[in-house]
């Protein structure tokens, strides 16, 4: 299996030099690297010598193993792109993964947070200690600006202008500035001024936010604190740090926003993914009309 472990570890360095996101980096690799080991274990094969057939019988494995259909077709996407990577530099003569059939994902409606959740939960964080401090701004800061949980742990000292209410957000290759209002500000200025220096005792760090250690802070990391304050929020549903993001930008064109802003904001690559959340908007609209009129009632 050494051949196809380095044919995966030279993908992923040409991933990097992409700037493709971390996270999809980390994504692939594992995907390619289970699917390395069905192969060998199932056939006997390197996984860059895998056929069509053989390709196939790994998403079926999956499904009889109960995978769901997200998780089945996000490993096909990533078998597809590295077959196709390995064709185009001259590895395989032909892409022994084209055609592969994959489940059909339905597309779920995204949980979205009442503004008064939303409310309970940035309230959470009591006190004036430093991790209060810290997870009350980061909080402010995703339900404010709609980023990445991946992206608020990246954040850097430099990448935030309280004087200008503004952060500028990196996704892979793409940047983004987005906007932000006062209850943030206010947030994030005590968090800088009070908490920041007790967790970060290294000058040289430029994370922005940081675990209790003062070491950079992980996503699982935000994900649990996420979970404890909405228990304590009193808000039934499974939120995670996305159930913010989905909020920011629903309650923005609940308001009015225009759809390309939010676009933007979000970091999509065109208007059509910030759709859903105007067609949950008429949802909502003809729901409230149902309830208010006379003669619906």
């Amino acid at each position: 299996m050494e051949i196809t472990q380095a044919k995966i570890a030279e993908y992923t360095a040409v991933l990097k030099e992409q700037k493709t996101a971390e996270n999809t980096i980390v994504s692939y690799e594992r995907d390619l690297c289970r699917m390395a080991d069905y192969l060998m274990s199932f056939y006997g094969v390197e996984g860059v010598h895998a056929t069509h057939t053989q390709l196939q019988s790994y998403l079926y494995q999956m499904e009889a193993e109960k995978k769901r259909p997200a998780t089945i077709a996000r490993a096909a996407a990533s078998i597809k792109a590295f077959f196709r990577y390995l064709n185009q530099s001259g590895v395989v003569s032909l892409n022994p993964a084209e055609g592969l059939k994959t489940p059909k994902v339905e597309k779920g409606v995204p949980y979205i947070m009442t503004p008064e959740e939303a409310a309970r939960l940035l309230r959470q964080p009591q006190g004036n200690t430093a991790k209060a401090m810290r997870d009350r701004a980061m909080l402010e800061l995703l339900y404010a600006t709609g980023i990445r949980v991946s992206e608020l742990v990246q954040l850097q000292m430099g990448d935030v202008s309280l004087s200008m209410e503004y952060l500028l957000c990196s996704h892979g290759a793409r940047e983004r500035v987005i906007p932000f209002g006062s209850a943030a500000k206010q947030s994030l200025q005590a968090y800088l001024e009070q908490a920041r220096p007790q967790l970060v005792k290294d000058p040289s760090c430029i994370m922005l936010f940081t675990n209790l250690s003062g070491q950079k802070m992980s996503r699982q990391g935000f994900w649990k604190l996420i979970k404890q304050y909405a228990k304590a929020a009193g808000i039934e549903q499974d939120i995670t740090p996305h159930t913010l993001r989905h909020s920011f930008a629903a309650h923005l064109v609940n308001n009015g926003a225009d759809l390309c802003a939010v676009s933007k904001m979000m970091g999509f690559a065109g208007i059509s993914a910030a759709q859903v959340y105007a067609d949950m908007h008429q949802v909502s609209v003809r729901e409230a009309y149902k309830k208010a009129h006379p003669l619906e009632n």
